[in-house]
């Protein structure tokens, strides 16, 4: 892949206030300067980040209908009436889920959850999911990371004397349901000050706010922290603000004392030992959790994530596991597949966007052969599969483009939809594919930036390797919990030379194994290079060459800094 570098070097003022900032807290301008670049400009501010305190969280009241909400849960709770928890079949659902249920059941007993299956119900509240709340008595539904669109659903349930709160975090429409309260803080009408919860954030602040209501302190609520993580990295939410604070604390909760399911899934994934990163969330325990609502059904993923007995979580997630290496092997296929078919349409032109459909293709597995294709081709990406009559699927955007408003304009094709920005889901009649694709790809053409089709790298600082020593690294680490808007720093390193010793590695020689000097002193630095042996001839040419990187801890040289090199190019300096 050829990749554009982006750097803007600092001004003269931004390297003023980086060394006036870094003496002050004892760190490198380098850092002091990603910092400013950050918004944060005071020696206050760099502590608050740094630090975040659970004391900072907003209070759950300014969230409209909170009061609403805690009310008619306390009225429930009076009146013994069952509860039923119920959520989407993904991370961010069954996390939401999994905390609700779990903090609730301490203080009553009287309470169930539901997770819709995918290949039966479809998404959102179903009919039949308002069947089995009737036939086991239940007067209310807590509802999570879904149900904003559900107008008709909760009119029949409501109908059935049930009454909703839905805590969702997906764009309402402009007419919303008919629930007793609606906690989303993307609602027109609401001021909470943060916007960018996920579903599993919405239900932890409406637990928040239950909480103090009834006098139970905030500490109870600390242990259900890792499941905000879980949430917050899988679902790809800005780490800024309210997300950062329990994002912080969720991952101190998930390496230090994590709930039993999430310990066995930990096992699971050969994580044991080793301090949990976003990323591991991201790559090795969100999927695993995604697994079985893409091929089974996501409420094993809640069986799992609620079980206090470990050897029965180990059975669990045992279980989820082989769920998740069949889900590679459709997703490879699939990809492969869905590749071929992009390869053809490019020969007829290219687009600026890319929408497939298949009747065969497994409807729990689009979503993440969308994202695959959105990050080869990048491009705003729509995958279809045949559900009965109808086509479902899921989109998936590039940088800075909102996929959710080019799906909203082909709303009169749709029989519904429902996302965020950079992901949405939607559901139209498989005859009306063609005059949808045309109608998206017209949007797109019409409203995106030549530059989110490029693959670009936006580089951080350009360094050089005598930089590099192990304070800046302990230092860099505070930057965590890194994820969007507080993306993992990326570093420049201009005119490196192989030592002599780099080679290729890796099972089919896929990778670069480095070792590296610059021209400004005479350390010696290792990296790894992933994917990336084409450039091999190049390095051993004994000529210079530039390098893009993150900064890692060598995983089997605990004390050691690696380079993780994201592009290599020839100096032409």
């Amino acid at each position: 892949m050829h990749f554009k570098w982006n750097y803007e070097p600092p001004t003269s003022e931004e390297n003023a206030a980086a060394a006036e900032l870094g003496e002050k807290l004892s760190i490198s301008p380098i850092l002091a300067h990603l910092l400013i670049r950050r918004g944060i400009s005071t020696e206050s501010g760099a502590k608050r980040f740094f630090r975040p305190q659970l004391a900072d969280l907003i209070n759950p009241f300014l969230m409209k209908d909170m009061d609403v909400a805690v009310d008619r849960l306390n009225d429930a709770m009076g009146h013994k009436e069952r509860i039923l928890v119920y959520g989407d079949y993904d991370v961010d659902g069954c996390t939401a889920v999994a905390l609700v249920y779990k903090f609730l059941q301490q203080f009553y007993s009287n309470i169930d959850y539901y997770i819709p299956d995918r290949y039966d119900e479809g998404y959102g509240v179903s009919k039949k999911g308002i069947d089995y709340a009737k036939a086991t008595n239940v007067k209310l539904i807590i509802i999570l990371d879904c149900g904003i669109k559900a107008i008709e659903e909760i009119a029949y349930a409501k109908s059935l004397g049930i009454d909703f709160i839905i805590c969702d975090h997906h764009v309402p429409d402009e007419v919303m349901p008919n629930a007793v309260a609606i906690l989303n803080p993307k609602r027109p009408d609401d001021t909470f000050p943060f916007k960018h919860l996920c579903g599993c954030g919405v239900g932890f602040k409406f637990m928040q706010g239950w909480a103090k209501n009834n006098g139970i302190p905030f500490s109870n609520l600390i242990p259900l922290l890792d499941f905000c993580a879980v949430s917050i990295a899988a679902d790809i939410v800005p780490v800024v603000e309210e997300n950062r604070i329990l994002a912080f604390h969720g991952l101190k909760q998930l390496n230090q004392n994590p709930s039993i399911g999430l310990k066995a899934i930990i096992d699971i994934c050969g994580l044991n030992g080793r301090e949990i990163s976003m990323s591991d969330i991201v790559f090795k325990i969100g999927p695993r959790i995604n697994a079985s609502g893409r091929m089974e059904n996501g409420k094993e993923s809640v069986d799992l994530l609620i079980e206090k007995d470990l050897s029965e979580a180990l059975k669990k997630a045992k279980h989820i596991d082989e769920y998740n290496e069949q889900r590679k092997d459709i997703d490879k296929q699939m990809t492969e597949e869905a590749n071929q078919i992009v390869s053809k349409l490019e020969s007829q032109g290219h687009q600026s966007s890319i929408v497939l459909y298949d009747e065969n293709w497994k409807k729990g597995v689009i979503g993440i052969v969308a994202s695959r294709l959105t990050e080869i081709y990048f491009r705003p990406t729509v995958v279809l599969t045949k559900d009965g009559e109808l086509a479902t699927g899921s989109a998936r955007s590039v940088t800075g483009f909102d996929v959710y408003a080019a799906i909203k304009h082909c709303r009169d094709l749709l029989m519904n939809f429902g996302g965020h920005t950079y992901a949405a889901g939607l559901t139209l009649r498989w005859d009306d594919i063609p005059t949808f694709r045309k109608r998206f790809q017209a949007y797109v053409e019409e409203h995106i930036l030549p530059e989110q089709t490029e693959a670009i790298l936006r580089i951080d600082e350009v360094i050089d390797f005598k930089d590099i020593n192990k304070k800046l690294y302990t230092d860099l680490k505070r930057f965590a919990p890194f994820g969007p808007n507080n993306t993992k720093p990326l570093f420049c390193t201009l005119g490196v030379y192989d030592y002599g010793t780099s080679k290729v590695v890796g099972r089919e020689q896929e990778h670069i194994k480095l070792e590296l000097v610059d021209s400004k002193s005479s350390n010696v630095v290792n990296g790894i290079a992933f994917g990336q042996s084409a450039s091999a001839r190049y390095i051993k040419s004994k000529r210079s060459f530039d390098i893009a990187y993150t900064l890692e801890s060598n995983v089997f040289k605990r004390n050691q800094i690696q380079l993780q090199i994201e592009d290599i190019r020839p100096d032409e300096r």
